[in-house]
């Protein structure tokens, strides 16, 4: 999916060349409690009219946080404004959907593919974006947080961190903040849903000479620490 997503890019600067132009989704992802009502904004700031085809798909993680989709679960009922669309230069377009789902917790991805209108041009020039939507319940169905860190260390001759942490629970947690750090030194990356009964696999660069010893999850409802070991 990656790879082509940057084929796809390549593509669209060839067609238009050196001008200022993107096509936005905005926001990229949202939450909700119970059911799903909302909206996003599609933007096409490129010089040409863009024709946009919306689909819905559900998707799950694997332990490097890519998604994998398929067709949109028979438990989740979206309903969308529109399925299609025109926007022209410089303007923007907003979908209003509904969404409830059998089972909660639930979450989907509503992708919008940007195409030129009246492209002749022998590249088909496709440009997929995603508006992401998670359905929580209204109170967790799990008593406690059962987020786990399985594998924490620091790999000194590598240089970087590795981390794995798994969600035990039936709800979708999210994490907020992971921070590494030392005695003098912390770093922090960006937090992340972690659905249920998956696990998610982190590596980072860790450039001072000083080893970290120390994890800190912060998450919805608690925060985890943990001493980080070293592996010369």
């Amino acid at each position: 999916m990656a790879s082509s997503l940057r084929s796809l890019f390549v593509c669209a600067l060839l067609l238009f060349g050196r001008c200022s132009f993107a096509q936005t989704v905005s926001p990229v992802i949202q939450e909700y409690h119970g059911k799903a009502e909302g909206a996003f904004a599609l933007t096409n700031n490129t010089p040409v009219p863009m024709a946009v085809i919306l689909e819905v798909r559900s998707f799950t993680t694997n332990p490097d946080g890519n998604r994998i989709y398929r067709s949109v679960d028979s438990g989740i009922h979206v309903k969308l404004s529109s399925m299609s669309s025109r926007i022209d230069p410089g303007r923007t377009y907003y979908v209003y959907y509904k969404a409830k789902a059998d089972k909660l917790p639930a979450w989907f991805t509503i992708y919008s593919t940007f195409s030129p209108v009246g492209n002749r041009s022998r590249v088909d020039v496709r440009i997929l974006l995603p508006h992401t939507v998670y359905i929580y319940p209204r109170k967790p169905q799990s008593k406690d947080d059962v987020v786990e860190v399985k594998k924490a260390s620091y790999l000194r001759e590598k240089g970087k961190i590795v981390c794995d942490i798994a969600n035990n629970t039936v709800d979708l947690e999210r994490v907020e903040e992971i921070r590494f750090a030392s005695n003098s030194h912390s770093i922090t990356s960006p937090g992340f849903p972690l659905l249920p009964g998956t696990k998610r696999h982190l590596e980072l660069a860790w450039t001072q000479k000083e080893p970290p010893n120390e994890i800190v999850l912060h998450m919805d409802r608690s925060t985890l620490k943990l001493h980080l070991h070293s592996n010369n």
